[in-house]
């Protein structure tokens, strides 16, 4: 069985598997040799679905329309001091509301600084911390950034992303609105951020783990939910969730997107879907605009 962009779905499920450190890449490629008789080896068909940064670039590094750096801030409770991917429109006029974006269980890639960049060119302040920082930051593929990531504290890791947000609502170009978006890993985490920043302003999840239904409560800011409809693992936490949210009285949207996998959003893998990302990425601009612009 296939989905619409003619990938194996058993294939899929063992790559999701891999990727999220469920089996080791041998038990991937001995799986993978065993369900597919396409006589491509299993080790060039984990080579074909790996990221290639070279395709994350929407927007040019060096676009004059945007003012770009990296800076540290302080995390008192998480790992001290961090670094983040920072990003604004070149010229401004005022303050502008800020979006903390969330990178994947790999570290802060090509792929999240891209995103950063469109958020700017939407104008919005975007910052991308490196949950990675303490180790070293990104190491520069995402193999070894997953290895380093499962080597840092979750707790530890919430409470540098909670820094984040505060270091962008005091920052002097920010209006003090302040919202979250994340992918897979940072999904989970944008989440988390809303059930723990009463005052963050909007959250965004692409296929992200939910938090337990009784944390709904907690949650004050509005939630948009991105699903990807062939997406097993992440999707049977949400019914759940959904339970909660509206027990709790929360407001939330969900899109599901029918026949498309787990980071379809991600334009440097096989598992990218453009008609699906691009709607995601609209809706997820336009819920922005609506909850921080003033």
């Amino acid at each position: 069985m296939s989905d619409k962009n003619g990938l194996d779905s058993r294939v899929m499920r063992l790559f999701d598997g891999y990727v999220h450190g469920q089996i080791t890449r041998r038990e991937f490629l001995d799986r993978v040799a065993a369900v597919t008789a396409s006589g491509v080896s299993a080790a060039l068909l984990l080579k074909s679905l790996s990221p290639d940064y070279a395709l994350a670039q929407q927007i040019d590094p060096d676009d004059k329309s945007l003012s770009v750096s990296y800076k540290k801030y302080a995390s008192p409770k998480g790992a001290g001091v961090m670094r983040g991917y920072y990003v604004r429109p070149a010229v401004i006029q005022h303050r502008l509301p800020a979006i903390v974006v969330i990178h994947e269980n790999r570290g802060l890639n090509p792929y999240i600084e891209d995103v950063a960049r469109r958020l700017g060119t939407a104008g919005f302040i975007a910052f991308a911390p490196d949950a990675l920082t303490p180790l070293g930051g990104y190491p520069g593929n995402d193999d070894d950034g997953r290895a380093l990531q499962r080597q840092r504290d979750s707790d530890e890791m919430i409470e540098d992303f909670i820094a984040a947000a505060e270091y962008l609502q005091q920052h002097p170009d920010c209006t003090g609105k302040v919202g979250a978006v994340g992918f897979c890993f940072g999904g989970g985490m944008a989440m988390r951020l809303a059930v723990r920043l009463p005052d963050l302003a909007a959250a965004v999840a692409f296929y992200g783990r939910h938090p337990n239904a009784e944390e709904a409560e907690f949650i004050r800011a509005p939630l948009m939910l991105h699903h990807a409809g062939l997406d097993e693992r992440v999707n049977a936490g949400w019914p759940d969730f959904e339970k909660g949210l509206e027990a709790a009285g929360r407001h939330f949207v969900n899109y599901e997107y029918a026949d498309v996998n787990h980071g379809f959003h991600n334009d440097t893998t096989p598992r990218f879907d453009k008609a699906a990302a691009e709607l995601a990425w609209q809706r997820t601009v336009k819920f922005f605009t609506r909850y921080l612009q003033p």
